[in-house]
């Protein structure tokens, strides 16, 4: 599901939800997902799943054109890891 079909669906879903207010009230909760990850938070939904940073160090990759060993520096990277009541509502879709 793109942000785009997020908003529409809301908007569908709640009549007296304008598609403009949708639109605003879904880039506010990604905003504020957003500045929350930039903060190193941890971003909990209770039935969904929680957000975090992972650590990645420094290291040495390979350039895959020319084969060149390139240093890659350390990085924080966003992850996702989904919550009980979502995984097993995804298991029984088999």
């Amino acid at each position: 599901m793109t942000k785009s079909e997020l908003i529409a669906k809301l908007a569908g879903r709640f009549p007296q939800l304008v598609a403009k207010d949708a639109d605003y009230a879904v880039k506010m909760i990604l905003d504020a997902m957003t500045a929350a990850l930039t903060r190193a938070d941890r971003i909990e939904i209770r039935g969904f799943g929680s957000f975090a940073l992972n650590y990645r160090p420094p290291r040495v990759g390979r350039n895959p054109k020319s084969g060149e060993k390139v240093q890659v520096p350390e990085k924080y990277v966003p992850h996702f890891k989904a919550g009980k009541e979502l995984r097993e509502r995804v298991d029984q879709l088999d």
